[in-house]
């Protein structure tokens, strides 16, 4: 098997036409086609199937794509690896908003610090696609806060984050003299503002609700922690969020009011989670560390507040 080869293949199934590929790959048609053959044949089953509108995979044949496309991956990385003295290739990272609001930037720069030559592509989504973009080989690494869904994930507990009842200070009595702490049975009915089921913040907050023994009253599900944020200053619910959710907005404290969860079991763990070591190449095994080494760098020094090192 060359990887001449696997490029081929994996050309034919981004394009999902023989001639397409052939075209984009600058080969005769007959050409590339043998070499598709030749490679179910070592394989010795069928990596794809014609259709009348091109081709698509097998189930075979999209096991090996996913693997072709790492394998692809990791030796083009490996040529520049080759070509610089220094550590190379390319890292995408994956960051809910949250963390992102504290994490991003120090991990940019202290990646820029150490490995100049790296390049990082940094993601901020939802816990739940960014489960989905891991699982699909998308990205290398990420924070999440939820493992069930794990699928060969290297898994390192990082911090465990505490909970806080958000709320407007505008127009709202309760907020103007804001309690430092609450517990889940003071939320019963609290309009609240919540992300949906399909996330990590969700999960925790859904196992909370069912410990306390009541259904919560939503006012709004928002997959957005910017429209989230948004929703509670225009005083359409209160949210439930970690401190990192208001790290991001330097006058917090004249829009906001929080009260931390006092519940001892309603808190968030963050941890990294990446591909299994043998899939990751040195770079990514670089970013992983220094990830680490950021987040524990800003609890120590204070800057992420709320949280504790596991």
């Amino acid at each position: 098997m060359e990887l001449r080869q696997l490029r081929y293949f994996v050309r034919v199934l981004e394009l999902g036409s023989i001639s397409r590929a052939a075209l984009d790959l600058e080969l005769v048609q007959s050409a590339l086609s043998q070499q598709i053959s030749r490679l179910e044949s070592e394989l010795s089953t069928r990596l794809l199937q014609r259709t009348s509108k091109g081709v698509v995979a097998t189930e075979a044949g999209m096991s090996f794509f996913r693997e072709a496309q790492l394998t692809l991956r990791h030796a083009d990385q490996a040529v520049r690896a080759a070509q610089l003295s220094r550590l190379t290739g390319a890292v995408s990272v994956g960051l809910a908003p949250t963390t992102a609001a504290v994490l991003a930037l120090p991990l940019m720069r202290a990646m820029r610090e150490r490995y100049p030559d790296v390049r990082l592509h940094m993601v901020e989504g939802m816990s739940g696609h960014l489960t989905s973009m891991l699982n699909s080989r998308q990205l290398d690494l990420t924070i999440l806060f939820d493992t069930q869904a794990a699928r060969r994930w290297s898994v390192l507990p990082l911090v465990e984050e505490k909970l806080f009842l958000i709320q407007a200070k505008s127009g709202n009595k309760e907020a103007a003299k804001p309690a430092l702490s609450t517990r889940m049975a003071d939320l019963k009915d609290k309009p609240l503002i919540l992300p949906t089921g399909t996330h990590g913040l969700r999960s925790a907050l859904d196992a909370a609700f069912v410990r306390a023994k009541f259904k919560p009253h939503l006012a709004a599900e928002i997959d957005s922690l910017a429209m989230t944020m948004a929703a509670v200053e225009a005083g359409l619910g209160s949210t439930v969020q970690p401190w990192a959710a208001l790290a991001g907005l330097t006058d917090a404290a004249k829009r906001f009011s929080w009260a931390e969860i006092a519940d001892t079991q309603v808190r968030r763990t963050n941890a990294i989670c990446s591909l299994s070591d043998d899939e990751l190449s040195p770079a990514a095994l670089a970013a992983r560390v220094v990830l680490a080494d950021c987040a524990r760098e800003l609890v120590t020094s204070k800057q992420w507040l709320g949280v504790k090192l596991i």
